[in-house]
């Protein structure tokens, strides 16, 4: 026997069984997924979950009425949904049509209106979800005023900025309210200057989306306002809703839908959640104020929905609300083109489920 066999026989090494072998491989193996997994919580959310890349165009600057949208991304709804959107502000919704119809966004929310005009123009764009499905444009007096229905407003002075959806749809107004339009002076003033004007009493009353207006005077000039809609005179047409290219619907229906869905989530959760809703939209944008934003939010809500898409859920829109717009844009909006409603929109991506039905005015 060799020395180094004696020494091995003299201490032999611990026995090793099978089971405590793969006792320490099994520990081993727990301690490797656990570092991994570590690594991969400290990844982004975007890299860990691969979302997908979407950019998002409103008509306007961040407020009130598009809280739904930021609440959507801040909440993670869009994150859940696997999309990592994009929110820029929007310059007016003409501006926004034009971006999604030459691709420069993939997603825009624009006035249905301007939509259909855009459409009789060759653009190939659809709305596919609409949210002010009830016409948000009114005249506005003071509720001080003697104007108390839109009759009194004969021998007044209203100011309607010129070329705007709400001076086009000026004349429909008149005409539904059985007005003698030329009894009332039409004055052009800058929308940003006539909620101003209007707390200031340098006009009687002015036209124009309820939700820009009517917060401002209110809350800044501390002013109460009586709202004469268009819509209660039988002017109807859809407004503001997402819009997305044509070639979109083809190659990525998915993304739409659940796009959508997640958008309608956010809008929806908004409305129950309006403090925080308007919180969100600070984070946003720093110089809004929470009252205003809120304020803008309560008056969205007057008009998503109509006597045409009652129990339906938002975003869900009717071939006659459709119908009229095209007859609006067609008798006041200038349009000769040829148009049917069915190619400007669609209910495809509109989910069904009764958590989307909002509540019923």
């Amino acid at each position: 026997m060799t020395q180094m066999t004696r020494r091995f026989a003299a201490n032999p090494p611990p026995s090793v069984s099978p089971q405590s072998a793969c006792g320490r491989v099994a520990r081993l193996a727990v301690c490797w997924a656990t570092a991994l997994l570590v690594q991969v919580a400290a990844l982004p959310v975007e890299a860990a979950t691969n979302l997908q890349p979407v950019t998002l165009r409103l008509d306007w600057v961040y407020g009130g009425p598009t809280s739904g949208f930021l609440a959507a991304k801040d909440k993670g709804f869009y994150a859940e949904a696997g999309l990592d959107v994009t929110i820029g502000p929007g310059k007016g919704s003409g501006s926004t049509a034009q971006l999604i119809a030459t691709k420069a966004d993939l997603i825009g929310f624009a006035d249905g209106y301007v939509v259909g005009n855009s459409v009789a123009k060759g653009m190939n764009i659809r709305m596919v979800a609409s949210i002010y499905r009830r016409n948000p444009t009114a005249v506005m007096v003071l509720e001080e005023s003697p104007i108390k229905t839109p009759k009194d407003l004969e021998g007044k002075t209203v100011s309607i900025p010129t070329g705007g959806a709400q001076y086009q749809q000026w004349p429909a107004f008149v005409k539904g309210c059985g007005l003698d339009g030329s009894k009332i002076k039409v004055v052009n003033i800058d929308p940003a200057a006539s909620p101003t004007a209007l707390a200031l009493g340098k006009v009687e009353a002015v036209a124009g989306f309820v939700m820009g207006h009517v917060p401002g005077i209110e809350i800044r000039g501390g002013k109460k306002v009586r709202i004469l809609w268009y819509a209660d005179c039988g002017v109807t047409t859809v407004s503001n809703g997402i819009i997305v290219h044509n070639d979109l619907v083809k190659e990525n229906p998915g993304l739409v839908r659940t796009f959508v869905a997640a958008s309608l989530k956010g809008l929806l959760w908004g409305r129950n959640n309006p403090d925080e809703a308007a919180a969100i939209v600070k984070k946003f944008a720093e110089t809004v104020n929470p009252a205003i934003a809120r304020r803008e939010m309560e008056l969205s809500w007057n008009t998503w929905v109509t006597p045409n898409t009652r129990g339906k859920p938002l975003g869900w829109m009717s071939d006659k609300d459709w119908e009229e717009t095209v007859r609006n844009l067609r008798d006041y909006g200038g349009v000769t083109t040829p148009l049917d409603p069915r190619v400007m929109y669609t209910n495809e991506f509109v989910p069904t489920g009764d958590e989307f039905i909002p509540p019923q005015p």
